[in-house]
């Protein structure tokens, strides 16, 4: 099974991922990060490839070429799915 894990590394209990209700997905594009105020780049805690855990509600949708894609900010990340 699994184990639910956060961008930072945090493990998720069961619980805590079945209580809003998240939805499964795939990254397949991000990007290098967001800037702080002194104009580093923080690095995003996913990358392409990852099975990430995403809340129901949330995020944004984009629409190109009839496909839609569901686009969610890095913090917005509720964990990543990694196999055992």
């Amino acid at each position: 099974k699994p184990e639910l894990k956060t961008a930072s590394g945090i493990l998720l209990p069961d619980r805590a991922a079945k209580a809003q209700a998240p939805n499964y997905a795939m990254v397949l594009a991000a990007g290098p990060g967001r800037r702080t105020k002194e104009g580093e780049i923080l690095p995003m805690g996913v990358k392409v490839g990852d099975k990430v855990v995403v809340p129901e509600y949330g995020g944004m949708t984009l629409k190109f070429e009839e496909e839609e894609y569901q686009v969610y900010r890095d913090e917005d990340i509720m964990g990543i799915l990694q196999e055992e």
